[in-house]
């Protein structure tokens, strides 16, 4: 095992804030483990920062009017002191549009297009001639083929999920213009993914079957099977990191290629700042590589990332990759786009002073091999019971009895009972576990000696030993001093707020992972300790239950809120509404308009006469169709002439999810023609 460890943590992406899914599936257990190693003595580099380039970016800048940098600044700013509140201890956490990371990924791309490792394609994309720019994926909308959703973008569906591509969109159109793109060749770098199969069956496959998790290796086993194919790593795009060869102007790297690259671009700012050597990190075989990711980044980061590195030559391979599943939110998937979500920095602000429980949460709900779910009354419990009334309550006995009974000095006790060596065994258990990237096991452990811990003292009762057997009661506060000491000293990865107050209660310092796990004694004997508070707080009802209605407010909006619908036209008064005479009608004859695919002339019974009226229903009725077919009409519209017909009137339509047009009709088939509704 390396005593170098380059860690890395996906690159949150800056077009909006990191919520608690985030935070449980990458960032709080790569910090875990982080300031682990770091305790464990090991040298440790624990990089990550904002990933800026890439098309949402510049969609939320366009829909907002200002400039896709505006965008990026404000995010990574909002991002990097979330994490900085919640204590993610990145050694370096920067951006990919810092002149480093620039530099860095386009002399990466520059030593694959020397050696060879790119093929040059020409392809068909879509373009604007009006913007007079090619258009990504994200900038095409048009009819979903599979549900109608007139919304829909060129790589996915919202509405339905379906994952698209532009060519099969039913009436494409540009975001940019509005209007139809044509199809325009354009030439793109493609890396040949084919060509690393081998290599990623021997390193993965078979080199990474008995110590990699099983959703991890069973995704990218999945991918070797199906075979891969070439993949661009440039687009048209005016966003990024510019493609560095002569002819390739409009051109920039593909966001999944200069991303990862930022791993090793921010090392290199920060071993500048601190005298290291960063290929020490990167290229050196006595270092070990682990990339903390969410599982949908599995692909990224164990079959195209391993692929650019093997193809520059220079770079070690990854360790590990122990992504992550995805965690829900009250039995229903996270979505920023719903505003389903528990956002850091609002936790922050809402729950001042208590990170440590939103860490201790997460971790114990963490989604390590199958999603996992977060509720508040979970969250509520596990404060509660757990840290408030185990942990916390351990702790405060401890202290609070030492100074009643010994002014606050550690009383002498026998180093060598058998207790201590639970503290040792705890130790060993909780780092085993941290090594193999069980969190929630490690995180059980730790609160299993705060267990120990409470049964020993409630066990020994020194509050009623003190009187008849002063040693007795004074050997088990000894040990008690050494437990809550542990604890302070072996909880600092998990809840690093609350390890800080516990060192400083027990006035003792951070000492290595070592120590605890081989010494039986972590306090001495006639050690002064100082005032003790509490170290977790009760969270009433009241508090949750204003969580909880924060959701169910954004579930209502959600419900009420139809992201297809046109917005409401501009209000009228009840007496613009009286004015519309609105009359149920019978349809006696239809027959097509002639040159005019969309229209039927139809001849209306409406009660008060037979009229002409012309309508746009050719594409989802035949004239047989509607023959006979009970209606509403809209009988006060001004005549208007359409295609040389004198149409007189409006029938009311409305569109179904398929595309298709429906009649309103009456709920009573046998109501009379001219009936007023309304």
């Amino acid at each position: 095992m390396s005593n170098r460890k380059m860690i890395t943590a996906a690159l949150p992406y800056a077009n909006g804030p990191v919520h608690i899914g985030h935070l449980a599936g990458v960032y709080i257990p790569a910090d875990v483990y982080a300031r682990f190693q770091r305790r464990s003595g090991k040298d440790v580099a624990f990089i990550c920062g904002s990933d800026e380039h890439g098309i949402p970016i510049t969609i939320r800048a366009k829909k907002e009017g200002v400039t896709p940098q505006d965008i990026v600044d404000k995010y990574h700013g909002i991002i990097k002191k979330s994490f900085s509140d919640l204590g993610i201890s990145f050694d370096e956490y920067s951006r990919t549009t810092s002149e480093k990371h620039y530099e860095t990924s386009q002399d990466f791309f520059k030593v694959l297009y020397e050696k060879g490792k790119f093929t040059e394609e020409m392809s068909e994309q879509y373009f604007d001639e009006q913007a007079g720019e090619f258009l990504a994926d994200r900038y095409i909308v048009g009819t979903c083929p599979n549900c109608g959703n007139e919304n829909a973008y060129g790589d996915q569906c919202e509405k339905c999920g379906s994952t698209l591509s532009p060519s099969e969109l039913i009436n494409p159109k540009s975001m940019l213009s509005g209007n139809v793109p044509i199809l325009k060749e354009t030439k793109n770098w493609y890396l040949p993914l084919n060509e690393y199969e081998d290599f990623l069956n021997d390193w993965i496959i078979e080199g990474h079957k008995d110590d990699w998790k099983p959703n991890v290796y069973g995704q990218v086993k999945s991918w070797l099977n199906d075979g891969l194919k070439p993949r661009a790593m440039t687009r048209d795009l005016n966003w990024g990191v510019p493609v560095p060869l002569s002819g390739a102007e409009g051109k920039v790297l593909y966001v999944w290629f200069d991303a990862p690259i930022g791993y090793i671009s921010f090392t290199k700012e920060w071993a500048e700042k601190n005298g290291k050597d960063w290929k020490d990190y990167w290229q050196s075989e006595e270092s070990d590589l682990v990339h903390f990711i969410g599982k949908d980044n599995i692909v990224f980061h164990c079959i195209i990332f391993p692929s650019m590195m093997k193809a520059h030559g220079e770079y070690i391979m990854p360790k590990n990759v122990p992504a992550f599943e995805f965690l829900n939110l009250e039995n229903d998937k996270i979505s920023t786009s719903r505003n389903w979500a528990v956002w850091a920095h609002e936790y922050v602000e809402d729950f001042p002073g208590q990170q440590d429980v939103l860490r201790y949460a997460l971790l114990s709900s963490a989604p390590e091999t199958k999603d996992n779910n977060f509720t508040w009354k979970d969250f509520q419990t596990k404060n509660n019971s757990e840290l408030v009334g185990i942990f916390g309550n351990f702790i405060n006995r401890v202290a609070v009895l030492i100074h009643k009974y010994y002014d606050g000095i550690v009383p002498a006790g026998d180093a060598n009972t058998t207790e201590l060596q639970e503290i040792n065994k705890s130790a060993k258990e909780i780092a085993g576990f941290l090594e193999n990237y069980e969190f929630r096991n490690s995180l059980t452990a730790l609160m299993n000696l705060a267990r120990f811990g409470n049964q020993y003292l409630q066990n020994e009762e020194p509050w009623k030993t003190i009187k008849d057997s002063p040693e007795k009661a004074a050997n088990s506060l000894f040990v008690g001093a050494q437990i809550a000491v542990a604890l302070a000293q072996l909880c600092e990865p998990f809840m690093p707020f609350s390890s800080e107050k516990l060192l400083n209660m027990f006035n003792v310092q951070k000492s290595e992972w070592n120590d605890v796990e081989t010494k039986s004694v972590l306090i001495e004997a006639g050690h002064q300790i100082n005032a003790s508070s509490l170290l977790f707080s009760k969270i009433e009802d009241d508090v949750i239950e204003a969580q909880i209605q924060k959701l169910e407010n954004t579930k209502q909006n959600n419900k009420k809120t139809n992201p297809n619908a046109n917005p409401m036209k501009d209000e009228i008064t009840f007496d613009d509404f009286t004015k519309i005479d609105l009359r149920t009608a019978t349809i006696l004859e239809a027959e097509k308009v002639e040159k005019a695919d969309k229209l039927l002339k139809l001849t209306v019974d409406t009660g008060v006469d037979v009229r002409t009226v012309v309508s746009g229903i050719a594409e989802s009725f035949t004239p047989e169709e509607v023959i006979g077919k009970q209606v509403m009409i809209l009988l006060n519209l001004a005549p208007r002439k359409i295609r040389g017909i004198e149409s007189q009137g409006m029938l009311l339509l409305t569109t179904k999810p398929d595309g298709k047009l429906s009649f309103v009709t009456p709920d009573d088939s046998n109501v009379e023609n001219g009936i007023e509704i309304g």
